[in-house]
């Protein structure tokens, strides 16, 4: 498995935001996000460490942080992903992966250890929305997440339209997240009160207020 970095620090965003967690980052993605925070790990000549799915099992069980955070790039892009989460959670741990929407999610949301799903959909402003697979929001449960990062008010427009489509009767997490520096969250609070959206959480990234934006291994 390509590993980029591996690190302790807290959730930044998701259903367990604030809580510690080991992260686990993964070289490679399938799309080219317009505000991509982590386009370094996906270039061709991004460095990294091969490392077996045990390996990195026992690196998370030494730290002693119950959550796991599976990112990227695109972790679901690594052929290990199925073994990597087995281990997990056969050893205790709260296996998250945050996943870009592009991939479909049947083979691991069937697994009899099944992990929880952060997925993104992507908006206008990302130039990837046309390779969102909707089918995967029937696949999520209470324990899941779907994050729409917000760059704009077309986005919210859009996210909007995607919730009440498909998102309405789901038991999963909804999520509003600014793309840092292009919205202003004030703005995504009077949207969500105008049009009621009390079905729809808005979420900060924490790790960008607490460290420079930039910063990476937070």
């Amino acid at each position: 498995m390509k590993t980029v970095e591996k690190f302790i620090s807290i959730n930044g965003e998701g259903a367990h935001a604030g809580e510690l967690s080991a992260f686990v980052r993964f070289k490679g993605c399938n799309l080219r996000c317009s505000y991509c925070d982590t386009s370094w790990a996906n270039k061709p000549d991004a460095p990294f460490t091969e490392q077996k799915p045990d390996e990195l099992a026992a690196w998370v069980k030494e730290s002693g942080v119950i959550n796991v955070t599976l990112t990227g790039g695109e972790p679901l892009l690594q052929t290990d992903i199925a073994e990597l989460i087995d281990l997990l959670i056969l050893q205790g741990n709260r296996v998250e992966i945050e996943t870009n929407g592009s991939i479909p999610l049947e083979r691991l949301a069937a697994l009899p250890r099944r992990p929880v799903f952060t997925t993104d959909y992507k908006l206008p402003s990302s130039g990837m929305e046309e390779h969102m697979r909707v089918e995967n929001f029937a696949l999520l449960n209470k324990h899941d997440s779907v994050k729409f990062v917000v760059g704009s008010t077309g986005d919210l427009e859009r996210a909007r339209e995607i919730i009440g489509a498909y998102l309405n009767d789901s038991p999963c997490h909804i999520f509003l997240s600014p793309v840092f520096g292009q919205i202003e969250p004030a703005a995504m609070v009077e949207y969500m009160q105008r049009y009621n959206m009390t079905n729809v959480r808005l979420q900060l990234q924490l790790h960008k207020f607490i460290w420079d934006p930039n910063e990476r291994g937070v």
